[in-house]
């Protein structure tokens, strides 16, 4: 597979920041500004190996599920099956030719060294997935097809999350109306009703509900869960972990987002892990001018944001004048160009919250997995 990009740094400018971060630390998080970039992923995936092959790094955090994350791990660790199996389940973002290209990467130096291999691994708890749908739908239909009909109402509109995040589908103006979480508690009230349903096919809808009552629409929340994935980290933190996420969840500090400016600063995956590790928590931001990501062309920024001004590479924000609050660019999948103002985080220190900054002027999009 070819899955070259044109990362915005030379190879000797990559050592210099490899070697950088890696000083003291023992949990680097790489932040992206967006996950449609070809090119903030090349950089993100150009850093990350570095700091396995010359920094012992050994461990992968993504946002995804344990689930997910323990297939991703198998393939990496010589599961059967290709890259783009592995990622078959997982939340779509993480389904490119790029994300596949750095998974071919990681099984490669594993087979190189078998006593030493990279893990990886998901922040999130298990979640549901297509599976348990089609396990308490074939359920309903053999015990109580009388109420199949009624089942399928509530769970075939709520599994496309699965595929377009219910957020993504009421900002795109595509969601069906009801909220999805209120879809599943209806759901799980139905199946517990069948005979038969207790045990794996209740714990199953279970799953489906807690799937959609944690997600950022059934929370209402664009933060995500700081703590429990915070946790999650924690528990591989002696191999020394690289964190990929977004930067609105690597920020070593609080922010506050563009999109939400009335919740005010938000707790971070980052600023958890700094409270706990103090400098061994390393956070790196990855940002650009403009270009098209291929959902949107994104203009150049607004003269408030920090990307308009930062040079192409990279730069220590505590030794060239820009500390102090700021606010970067963030392009989600909920981006709208007309109202790009709104498409930013905005932090107290920018030093205190990342402690590098990867700048690039031009950017292209991913290529999305069939």
């Amino acid at each position: 597979m070819n899955t070259a990009t044109v990362p915005p740094l030379t190879g000797a400018a990559f050592d210099e920041l490899a070697e950088t971060i890696a000083a003291g630390a023992s949990i680097v998080g790489i932040g992206e500004s967006t996950r449609f970039s070809r090119e903030v992923f090349g950089t993100q995936d150009q850093l990350f190996r570095r700091l396995v092959r010359h920094h012992g790094f050994r461990a992968l955090a993504v946002q995804d599920s344990a689930g997910v994350g323990a297939r991703l791990d198998a393939y990496v660790n010589g599961g059967e099956g290709s890259a783009e199996d592995a990622l078959a389940d997982a939340w779509r973002p993480q389904r490119t030719a790029e994300m596949a290209g750095a998974l071919e990467w990681i099984r490669a130096f594993n087979q190189d060294h078998a006593d030493d291999p990279v893990r990886i691994f998901g922040v999130k708890p298990v979640q549901a997935g297509p599976a348990d749908y089609d396990a308490v739908l074939d359920h309903v239909r053999l015990s109580a097809p009388e109420r199949l009909a009624e089942l399928a109402g509530h769970l075939e509109p709520i599994r496309t999350a699965h595929r377009l995040d219910e957020h993504v589908q009421r900002a795109q103006g595509v969601h069906p109306g009801r909220p999805f979480a209120e879809h599943a508690r209806d759901a799980l009230a139905l199946v517990s009703a069948v005979p038969g349903a207790e045990g794996d096919i209740v714990a199953r809808m279970r799953l489906i509900v807690a799937f959609h009552e944690r997600s950022v629409a059934g929370r209402d929340n664009y933060a995500g869960d700081a703590v429990t994935w915070a946790d999650a980290i924690d528990e591989w933190a002696g191999r020394r972990v690289v964190y990929w996420d977004g930067i609105a969840h690597t920020s070593a500090t609080e922010v506050t987002l563009g999109m939400a400016p009335e919740r005010g600063p938000q707790a971070t995956v980052g600023s958890v892990l700094r409270g706990r590790h103090g400098s061994a928590y390393v956070s790196v931001a990855i940002g650009f001018h403009h270009g098209d990501l291929g959902v949107h062309a994104v203009p150049a920024p607004g003269a408030d944001l920090v990307d308009a001004r930062l040079p192409e590479g990279w730069s220590d924000p505590r030794r060239d004048d820009r500390d102090g609050p700021a606010k970067l660019r963030v392009i989600s999948g909920v981006y709208d160009p007309s109202h790009d103002g709104t498409g930013f985080l905005a932090v107290d220190s920018l030093a205190d919250a990342f402690d590098a900054l990867v700048h690039f002027r031009e950017a292209s999009p991913v290529r999305w997995l069939p």
